[in-house]
């Protein structure tokens, strides 16, 4: 895994300054600039558009550089990233100097996402581009987010092959050691020993054991638990997904890599949480002990569920570990999962969407999405879909028929599960990037975890 606890450039006379511009103010920025720069904008058509870079050289060589910010329209848009578009850029060492510092933090950020690379596999040679920040914006926080969002795309990108139930659990007890945690796990035939019969039934098809990850971190402040769906592969059982569906199944682990990425955060920054990390690690597979469509299981809750989909096993296992986290008085349960196809289709693959009756929670959590451009959506709980998840032969049908509301029937079904936290939210990720942009580069992304991260201190009043 990529490490970047030191990622700005530490201070030097050597840096090239940035300035970043309004494409309001650029008629004016540019009346200060000498005739060089004002020739040379003209002949580019640099009008500070957003994103629009302009390079001032001397010998050959960068003196300043000017970014565009663009308007409100453009802003709008666009991702989070565009004003920091690297391949614009000059080799070198940079310094926000002129500039606007409502976007220099999203500068500084967008700079330091766009530089991520996942070369486990192959050797990139990496951008030869470093920032030196501002005195007054937190490095150590700015730090902890990156490190956090770098260790979801990590996670989501290692292929399955080297990333299965055993290989998630190893890197929560990575995270748990360097922050002083020893994560409980338990494993196999165990888990029906311990009360967690839909994770093992889950899980039972592949030689890759089943797991169920307990992380403890922080003995003082509100109380708030993460659970993530680690699907470390899903074939769809035995109601098999065509190929298509298949392709990038390694990433069905994504909930589990964003609440490590959002506890990193957290335990970075010594956030004054008690946190708690669950995460039911399987691998979905085929074999003859798979469990079977039209099967009854018993949850940890005690409620049964006729199986009518294999391929809809992520709330299966998500159940059991909501189950065992609202066992215990928490202030906060946040479960965070790729978990339907209908998700995307409502919002498309740059939103996560998220579930929650509260409806203060729902407010922190969209005003901080706005705040850190990170986009997040709330979808409806909608009471009178509940009979749609009741089957009438068990309490529950983990896939109804007939294909409306995926995503809100979903989240009934796991809101089932969780009866005594009155704060519990769901986010229904897609966590991959189609195509390469700014500061999101092609592959696994992290999505919700900022505006979490951004809204926690409100949420639970720290």
């Amino acid at each position: 895994m990529q490490r970047f606890d030191n990622f700005f450039a530490p201070t030097t006379s050597k840096a090239i300054p940035i300035n970043l511009v309004l494409e309001a103010d650029h008629e004016s920025w540019l009346n200060e600039q000498n005739p060089a720069v004002q020739n040379l904008a003209s002949s580019y058509k640099w009008t500070a558009q957003l994103g629009q870079t302009l390079v001032i050289t001397e010998s050959g060589n960068p003196t300043f550089v000017a970014i565009g910010i663009g308007n409100a329209q453009s802003r709008s848009q666009k991702r989070f990233g565009a004003l920091a578009n690297l391949s614009s850029l000059p080799t070198g060492i940079f310094e926000l100097t002129q500039l606007n510092k409502k976007f220099a933090q999203e500068f500084v950020l967008g700079f330091a996402l766009s530089k991520y690379q996942f070369s486990q596999y192959r050797q990139q040679s990496a951008l030869k581009l470093d920032l030196m920040c501002p005195d007054w914006l937190d490095v150590n926080q700015m730090q902890a987010i990156i490190a956090g969002e770098f260790l979801t795309r990590d996670l989501i990108n290692t292929p399955s092959n080297f990333m299965g139930p055993e290989e998630l659990a190893k890197a929560a007890q990575d995270l748990g050691k360097e922050y002083g945690s020893i994560p409980n796990i338990i494993a196999g035939d165990a888990l029906i020993e311990e009360g967690f019969p839909m994770i093992h039934a889950v899980g039972r098809a592949s030689n890759r054991a089943p797991r169920l990850i307990d992380m403890k971190w922080g003995n003082e402040g509100p109380k708030i638990t993460l659970v993530g769906k680690g699907v470390c592969f899903d074939t769809g059982g035995l109601n098999i997904k065509p190929g298509a569906s298949m392709g990038l199944m390694k990433k069905d682990m994504g909930g589990a890599a964003h609440v490590l990425g959002l506890a990193k955060m957290i335990m970075a920054t010594q956030m004054k949480v008690q946190l708690r990390v669950l995460i039911p690690a399987v691998e979905n597979a085929i074999g003859g002990n798979a469990f079977r469509p039209q099967d009854i299981l018993t949850s940890r809750k005690g409620l049964t569920v006729e199986v009518n989909n294999t391929d809809a096993e992520g709330r299966l296992v998500l159940a059991d570990a909501l189950a065992f986290a609202d066992e215990t008085p928490t202030d906060l349960i946040i479960c965070m999962a790729t978990l339907t196809g209908a998700a995307r289709v409502a919002v498309g693959p740059d939103i996560a969407p998220y579930f929650t009756s509260d409806f203060a929670l729902s407010q922190s959590i969209a005003k901080a999405g706005a705040i850190v451009d990170d986009p997040v959506w709330q979808l409806p709980l909608h009471a009178p879909y509940e009979a749609m998840i009741e089957p009438g032969i068990a309490d529950l049908d983990n896939a109804p028929r007939g294909g409306f509301a995926g995503a809100t029937t979903a989240a009934l079904f796991l809101n089932r599960f969780v009866t005594n936290t009155s704060k519990f939210v769901h986010f229904d990720c897609y966590g991959w990037q189609p195509n390469a942009s700014p500061a999101r580069p092609k592959g696994g992304i992290g999505q919700g975890i900022r505006a979490i991260f951004q809204a926690l201190p409100e949420i639970l009043n720290l």
